[in-house]
């Protein structure tokens, strides 16, 4: 890969986990937590998972 490939690439990951991290940290507790099984605490962590896996 090119240095502007990889640039590109983390670059789009880390708006995807931005994004991904902002919404589940704002889901409703009872939404998440009755209905997903998630915590909106735990955010950050699912968010990097789902996007780096």
């Amino acid at each position: 890969m090119t240095l502007m490939n990889t640039l590109r690439d983390r670059l789009t990951k880390r708006a995807a986990f931005k994004r991904t991290q902002f919404e589940l940290a704002n889901l409703p507790v009872e939404f998440a937590i009755n209905d997903l099984g998630i915590c909106p605490a735990d955010a950050k962590k699912i968010a990097a998972k789902a996007v780096y896996g």
